[in-house]
């Protein structure tokens, strides 16, 4: 047996094995307590934006498929079944649910569906660049880490968790900036109310002032006819003096 025959087989045989390790591995994670540790450990909040990943299911499967991973996924972390961590159970709970609800609907599974597909696409085109770049490099012969297939499915991976999260910043920005945009309209309002108040009490105050003035008036000239008239009424005209001879 020649050493490449050999060197082949023991590839071959490493491929398998590592292959067989991570059927173990995904196998290991289907108790109750490693799926809630799963589905709520550290950066899980970034892994659980993709509902694929959180189901444990592939992008291509039936819509039956996932219906039975959910249901099988929802019975483990249940906090019925789960009552010395129910409060984490229910966390883990929720979020299987909430990826549920995702895929069940046309239009959301639609929208995770195009991210997926967008990022094989912009995968394909990284690998694209990178073999042009070796073959101007006279190095095509070398090959790139996703020639493998298992290597290609992980970028690819990791590429839909980038478009995944890229797109929860998108709406948390939009979503940040909406309450703003409220905000500012509410406080618009609110100061279009209070200047309107304060207008309402100007016009108010200022009627009042200004019917306190004319009943002031009104009164000033009342007591001025009475005053000229008792004045009229009092005038006594002077004695005529009697002629001197």
């Amino acid at each position: 047996m020649s050493s490449t025959t050999s060197t082949a087989k023991t590839d071959s045989f490493d491929e398998f094995y590592c292959e067989v390790k991570e059927i173990e591995k995904r196998d290991s994670v289907l108790t109750p307590v490693q799926q809630i540790e799963r589905l709520l450990r550290p950066g899980s909040t970034y892994f659980n934006l993709n509902p694929f990943e959180v189901l444990q299911v592939e992008p291509d499967v039936s819509l039956d498929e996932i219906k039975k991973k959910y249901r099988r996924l929802s019975i483990l972390v249940h906090p019925d079944k789960n009552m010395d961590n129910s409060e984490r159970a229910q966390q883990a709970f929720e979020i299987v649910n909430r990826a549920w609800k995702t895929l069940e609907n046309d239009d959301t599974r639609k929208k995770c569906l195009d991210i997926y597909e967008e990022a094989k696409e912009r995968t394909d085109h990284m690998i694209e660049q990178k073999r042009k770049k070796l073959k101007k490099e006279n190095r095509l012969a070398e090959g790139i880490p996703e020639d493998d297939p298992a290597k290609y499915k992980h970028a690819v991976y990791v590429m839909t968790m980038k478009l995944f999260a890229d797109m929860e910043r998108k709406r948390q920005h939009l979503e940040v900036r909406d309450m703003e945009e409220r905000k500012r309209k509410r406080e618009a309002e609110i100061e279009q109310e209070e200047q309107m108040s304060l207008e309402k009490e100007w016009a108010k105050n200022f009627e009042e002032s200004r019917q306190n003035r004319v009943d002031s008036w009104k009164s000033f000239q009342s007591t001025s006819k009475e005053k000229k008239k008792k004045k009229i009424q009092g005038f006594k005209p002077p004695k005529p003096k009697p002629e001197s001879r």
